[in-house]
């Protein structure tokens, strides 16, 4: 790096001094590549059209509601999604680096303004050959100032401003997540008590199966095999009921973190997750400009912005830059008299950083990180196709599932309820009809899962397609 300094001087000296470092600056810049490059939106492959193209298109803004996850009907999971918002510690976290992305905006546009230094001393000196010493007070002051007449300076503050706009979506990211972490963790915990109910059921049914084989094997009317393989299965039966409580409460813990709470400080009351939460139907013709509400799309989108506008300042620090330094001072042996003589220099200054070696790596490694946010854009654009795609394909999937699952155990229904009547008629034995109960039993198992996994895979849809949240729980709400 090379610095020159100019003086004072006679005009005609002045006029030719100028000249020479104008030509001088036109020599070396006219080598540099200093164009500024524009942000362009990545290509990507085009999406026209999601599952149903068939269906009439709607608008985006039509489609997710805000709120989107009180159309399941659950008041209590509305206290838990509220709870969350305001108390999660994870979104407060998010919510904190926003803080720090936006004062880095001040940090960025720093270089560009004045730096002021002030400065007082008192200097003593010891005479040896003659008695006593002096004394000498002085103050000082200096001024110096980088203007950014490039632009060098504005380019690195909207860099940041770019990625303040990114730390905001990661916050709506986070925010997206959280409702889906906790709707998800309420229909499993509702989903566990109603299994736990039918695993009571079928242990109860079992039990007495297990009384009628022991009963049969004093009278020696069936094989011992057949009493131990019902004792394994009561056996098993209290096993898995066990291993549902501990399901459960491991879960409630879970939940409990999610509200900002510690675990074990939330327990959620026992329900029916048929009877209290309802099914969301999903919007035919999704419109494929759904996506560009996706948190972490606008987030990557914006991290692209912010690289191209790094790789313009690190461009145009390749430019002169041109300083002014002043300088103010003042000295007296006398206290009294410091403030009465002062003495000022002001100083222009150009350094031409064309030829420091730092500054061309910078530019090698500024382009080479625009080139990986660009395409980490594009990863994060087509990771989103696959996750839309798999979700509305394994909804309705599962929706399928659910109508042959309901017709299948109303069948088993239809044969439970011969059985009593033929039981009561003296056709059957009790044992039969027990078989038949259990069998029912494990068809509502069937269902009772199907229907869980339609709920999450809802939840995962709406996260998938940018979810939506209400105008109060903006980012600012948190950031406080």
């Amino acid at each position: 790096m090379r610095s020159r300094t100019l003086s004072t001087i006679g005009p005609n000296g002045r006029a030719g001094r100028c000249s020479t470092v104008l030509v001088l600056l036109a020599v070396l810049v006219a080598g540099c590549d200093l164009s500024v490059p524009e942000y362009v939106r990545p290509d990507i492959p085009e999406k026209t059209a999601w599952q149903d193209p068939a269906a009439q298109p709607q608008h985006a803004s039509d489609t997710i509601q805000r709120d989107w996850w009180h159309g399941f009907g659950s008041d209590y999971l509305d206290q838990l999604v509220d709870k969350a918002i305001n108390n999660n510690i994870d979104l407060r976290v998010m919510a904190a680096r926003i803080n720090v992305a936006e004062a880095g905006i001040d940090v960025a546009s720093a270089g560009g303004k004045p730096r002021v230094s002030l400065g007082a001393g008192v200097d003593v000196t010891k005479h040896t050959q003659v008695p006593g010493s002096t004394t000498q007070y002085s103050t000082a002051g200096t001024v110096d100032w980088e203007l950014d007449i490039w632009g060098k300076f504005a380019a690195g503050t909207d860099a940041q401003q770019a990625e303040v706009k990114a730390t905001e979506a990661d916050w709506r990211a986070g925010y997206l997540k959280l409702v889906s972490d906790v709707a998800s963790s309420f229909f499993r915990i509702r989903e566990l008590d109603e299994q736990l109910m039918r695993q009571e059921q079928a242990l109860m049914r079992n039990s007495e199966i297990l009384t009628i084989h022991e009963n049969r094997y004093r009278e020696g009317l069936v094989p011992r095999t057949v009493l131990l393989q019902q004792r394994a299965e009561v056996k098993r039966l209290r096993q898995g009921k066990l291993e549902l409580e501990r399901q459960r409460e491991t879960l409630e813990n879970s939940l409990a973190t999610l509200l900002g709470d510690p675990a074990g400080e939330h327990r959620v009351p026992p329900g029916r997750i048929m009877e209290s939460v309802s099914l969301l139907d999903v919007p035919a013709g999704l419109p494929s400009e759904l996506l560009n509400r996706r948190p972490d799309i606008i987030a990557a989108e914006y991290r692209a912005k912010r690289a191209v506008k790094l790789v313009g300042q690190a461009r145009l620090a390749r430019l002169p830059s041109l300083g002014l330094s002043a300088r103010g001072g003042s000295a007296s042996f006398e206290l009294s008299t410091l403030l009465k003589a002062w003495t000022f220099g002001l100083s222009p200054s150009i350094t031409l950083p064309m030829f420091d070696p730092n500054i061309k790596a910078r530019i090698k490694v500024s382009e080479a990180e625009a080139r990986v946010a660009e395409e980490e854009y594009r990863a994060v654009v087509m990771r989103a196709f696959e996750e839309v795609e798999n979700a509305l394909v394994t909804l309705h999937s599962r929706k399928e599932q659910h109508a042959e699952l309901l017709a299948r155990l109303s069948d088993l229904r239809d044969v439970a309820q011969m059985n009593r009547n033929r039981l009561r008629a003296g056709v059957i034995s009790q044992l039969e009809l027990f078989e038949s109960e259990r069998s029912v039993l494990d068809a509502e198992q069937e269902v009772l899962g199907n229907y869980h996994r339609i709920l999450v895979d809802t939840v995962l849809l709406y996260k998938a397609l940018g979810g939506g949240w209400p105008a109060e729980y903006d980012v600012a709400s948190t950031k406080s």
